[in-house]
């Protein structure tokens, strides 16, 4: 493996930066305090994403017929990693850019692909995911969301929980049952459904995150077409896991949590809390554990890049950030005292993020039994 950025990559990331100082606004830091479910941020997402897509920068590691540039998936990281060092100024866009638009060319029909891949290349487009439901967190296979064909429609009835972004979405990559006498991962399958579709509620869920964060949404007798349906009848599960593998690594945590301790280190300079050798102790086992989820990162980036099939570094790469992204939260109350009871201060909201680090895409308890039925070869809880 090597990971010495070229001198094409290091002037890539310089051009990219003296973008990212061009085009964020000065009160940007204002602005993502509130999260990417609030109207301020998703409204700017979309304008910044198609000043990312104008460059050809948005979905550049793609392949050249789907609107992308054929570069290497080092060249997206070193985007993902600006970007999430910023805030994440693409907001839910992400999630199309990382893995919906792949899990599209991969399984989609060609009127699938001619329709949304430009959208999402564009940056003209938001997606919503549609997995976890009230029984069904972490267990997606548990999901009781049913789809059942009535002619060129399928009829959908369920509900859906912990919905990031569905109040902007146009659309949702939606995982429903598709047989009701199966069971587990079989009999499910993906609709690729619009939001304004009649029978779609959504409820906002009150979060410490951020505004409009999470949604419950809740479907009844929701008519779509079957033509929306990505992949096979009941095959679903494939295209999940699939889906999975790419988003699981696609948030570069670990760049933030790494420029949140430069300012964590200043602070406890200022206050003299260098001289306390465990606050010493606990800057320099978050920033070896911030390389460390830096490197198993790239690792599984390597594997992509060589067209290797997906492992269980993805699920260890995961894990890294996630215990990163705690420990630096909660340095960060510790450090900053009792400032970090203001609401919106920057040892609040670093915290109130890291909260969700464990949780979003699939539960930490959940990627360290993965780790251990994949790599020691234990058995499954």
């Amino acid at each position: 493996m090597e990971f010495n950025w070229s001198d094409e990559d290091r002037a890539f990331r310089n051009d990219f930066l003296n973008f990212l100082d061009e085009v964020l606004p000065d009160d940007w830091k204002e602005i993502s305090k509130e999260g990417p479910g609030s109207e301020a941020q998703a409204k700017f997402s979309r304008e910044f994403c198609a000043r990312m897509a104008e460059r050809g920068w948005l979905t550049q590691h793609w392949p050249s017929e789907y609107g992308g540039r054929d570069a290497t998936p080092w060249r997206h990281a070193i985007v993902g990693e600006e970007l999430w060092a910023r805030g994440e100024p693409r907001g839910p866009q992400y999630m199309n850019v990382n893995w919906i638009g792949p899990a599209i060319m991969n399984f989609g029909s060609p009127e699938q692909k001619a329709h949304h891949l430009p959208l999402i290349s564009s940056g003209n487009v938001l997606w919503c995911q549609g997995f976890s439901e009230p029984e069904a967190g972490s267990d997606l296979v548990a999901l009781r969301t049913l789809a059942l064909r009535d002619g060129d429609d399928y009829v959908v009835n369920g509900t859906k929980i912990w919905t990031s972004y569905a109040n902007h979405a146009d659309y949702c990559f939606l995982l429903v049952r598709t047989d009701p006498d199966s069971k587990r991962h079989k009999g499910i399958s993906i609709l690729l459904m619009p939001m304004d579709t009649v029978g779609v509620e959504i409820r906002e869920i009150p979060s410490v995150v951020g505004k409009r964060y999470f949604h419950e949404v809740f479907l009844t007798d929701a008519r779509v077409p079957v033509s929306s349906r990505l992949g096979p009848e009941h095959e679903g599960w494939d295209v999940v896991t699939y889906a999975l593998q790419y988003e699981r690594v696609g948030s570069a945590r670990y760049a933030r949590a790494s420029l949140t301790l430069d300012r964590l280190a200043e602070e406890a300079r200022s206050r003299g809390l260098l001289e306390d050798t465990t606050i010493q102790e606990k800057l320099g086992e978050a920033r070896g554990l911030c390389e460390t989820a830096r490197m198993l990162t790239y690792r599984v980036i390597d594997q992509r890049a060589r067209s290797l099939p997906p492992s269980a570094d993805t699920n260890i790469a995961r894990v890294a950030g996630t215990l990163v992204d705690r420990l630096v939260g909660e340095l960060a109350l510790e450090i900053f005292g009792s400032d970090s009871l203001e609401y919106g201060s920057f040892a609040d909201s670093n915290f109130r993020m890291s909260m969700t680090a464990g949780v979003a895409v699939g539960a930490t308890e959940v990627q360290l039994n993965l780790i251990a039925a994949r790599v020691l070869g234990m058995p499954r809880e």
